[in-house]
């Protein structure tokens, strides 16, 4: 469902609804917190923390935290030294039951940060799992959802914690099932809770801990009335976590609607766009999809074999095309909202093993996706805003891996209106800007700071990723969709083509476009 209200972009073009919330007392006015001693101003410095509302000081190690031994083994196993750093500053107020605001961008431990407050409360509380869940957690899309409760199992299960993950695309039945053999945690989408809460089938008067992960994007993708009356059916006595990557004014005025005197941490410079300087950016300024076909094959004649990397394209149809370009010569996979939950996760596990290194995405597919190892991130279609472009590049290059971002900037369409802040972005992450890129941007760029973009899709001997052996795997492999993108009408039922529909209906569908450059 749409947001309520008229709708209104921030700076960096999200769409929220207008909130009717205009008189809340933000916490940032009261000014930050005083560090309660050196060690934690230095913590607070090194790890550029802003902290209000008043929060108990971090815990610095596992042990200040004093955590069941079944919960330190799971940590010890997983291969944790210490806390994160939003998991040091948030665990201490989050276990003395105050509201957390945390800002701070994915891959920073957050999941751990409101899933270990929320296992403690249980265990100390000791709730009836048969009376429905004590612990509530809203996440924009099933792959985080289904991510969340990952977690939930390796660091809950222990504790005898049972957990169950409710999204769309799959069926309820064994959801609500899971959900009657009792269970400490709910994790899901707000489209499916909400479902649920309309149908009467889920019982909320035992949540006591409330969190919702990804609130930015959660209103971005229009849930905001789901959430709202998931909220108004929580017990209003509730302890509230909220995070977000980004803290634009629509997002501040929910929050504060939906949570008490809160203890807000912040990490990292949080009202600038930064990229990830471990991630080698690369822009092509291009005039053709003739000349982006061009570009995927250097690009993957530059990458060692079996190089997991991850495209992103603005439409379904799109990747629908690509992948059908594509599959001759490279194992890939594709993912998007067409896509039925069962052929989703079979992508998922071909990609994070290696069997298909190729996974095509559309922006709202590949939210909340982890794959460790991503190599290479390639914007095939160029992003709706450059928040979304530091999402798409930020699969890559994390927890301290080198990764490499291409991306296909359309010299004659809309894509030229981002060149500036795009430019601006990449020498802030010292990054090395084309002749072209620079030109379009209309910024005078040092000769120091330019590229030369050809040098860095030089290919490499054996063909890279398109080597001979590559092509022979690609075409063992059984194939992800038919032979023609499949029709987003004939699945919703109102598709008046018939015969005549040049989309397929269904499993098969008839033939389709060439080779690679050829289809």
């Amino acid at each position: 469902g749409g947001g309520g209200g008229g709708g209104y972009g921030d700076s960096i073009g999200l769409q929220f609804s207008r909130s009717s919330n205009t008189g809340y007392k933000d916490v940032q006015d009261q000014g930050v917190d005083p560090p309660a001693n050196d060690a934690v101003a230095e913590f607070w410095r090194k790890n550029e923390l802003k902290v209000y509302g008043g929060s108990p000081p971090p815990f610095l190690s596992f042990a200040e935290a004093n955590l069941p031994a079944p919960i330190m083994d799971a940590i010890a196993k997983a291969g944790f030294t210490s806390p994160s750093v939003i998991q040091a500053q948030t665990w201490p107020a989050a276990m003395n039951k105050r509201d957390v605001i945390g800002v701070a961008k994915t891959g920073s431990g957050k999941t751990l940060g409101f899933l270990v407050p929320g296992f403690m409360h249980i265990l100390q509380t000791r709730p009836n799992p048969a009376m429905g869940p004590s612990v509530l957690t809203l996440a924009p899309t099933r792959e985080l959802a289904m991510q969340i409760e990952v977690e939930c199992v390796k660091f809950g299960g222990p504790l005898g914690i049972r957990s169950v993950c409710c999204y769309g695309g799959a069926p309820k039945g064994e959801q609500l099932g899971k959900m009657r053999m009792g269970c400490g945690v709910v994790i899901g989408t707000p489209g499916r809770i909400n479902d649920f809460r309309e149908g009467g089938q889920i019982q909320f008067r035992q949540v006591s801990y409330l969190v919702m992960d990804e609130a930015d994007r959660m209103l971005d993708m229009g849930f905001e009335p789901q959430i709202r009356k998931i909220v108004a059916a929580v017990p209003p006595t509730r302890q509230t976590l909220f995070y977000t990557a980004t803290w634009p004014r629509a997002v501040r005025a929910l929050a504060y609607e939906f949570l008490r005197s809160p203890v807000q941490v912040e990490v990292g410079d949080i009202n600038s766009l930064n990229a990830n300087k471990d991630i080698t950016q690369i822009v092509h300024v291009v005039r053709s999809q003739n000349e982006k076909q061009g570009l995927l094959r250097s690009i993957f004649a530059s990458l060692e074999s079996g190089s997991r990397t991850l495209i992103f394209t603005s439409t379904k149809r799109m990747a629908d095309t690509l992948g059908m370009q594509l599959m001759r010569q490279i194992g890939c996979g594709i993912i998007h909202g067409d896509k039925d939950q069962r052929e989703r996760e079979s992508v998922l596990v071909d990609f994070k093993s290696g069997r298909r290194p190729v996974m095509i995405a559309t922006d709202v597919a590949a939210r909340g996706i982890d794959v460790k190892e991503v190599k290479c991130v390639v914007n095939y279609d160029f992003p709706g805003n450059i928040e979304d472009y530091i999402h798409r590049i930020g699969r890559t290059g994390r927890a301290g891996a080198k990764g490499i971002a291409h991306t296909f900037m359309d010299a004659g369409g809309k894509d030229g209106k981002y060149a500036r802040s795009l430019v601006e972005i990449m020498l802030k992450a010292e990054q090395r800007i084309s002749p072209e890129l620079a030109s379009l941007s209309g910024m005078r760029v040092g000769p120091d700071q330019v590229c030369d973009v050809s040098e860095m899709i030089r290919p490499l001997p054996g063909g890279g990723m398109l080597s001979p052996e590559a092509a022979r795997q690609a075409a063992t492999m059984p194939s992800t969709m038919p032979d023609k993108p499949e029709c987003a009408d004939f699945k919703r039922g109102m598709c008046t083509r018939g015969a005549r529909c040049k989309y397929a209906h269904g499993a098969g569908g008839g033939g389709g476009g060439g080779g690679f450059g050829g289809g």
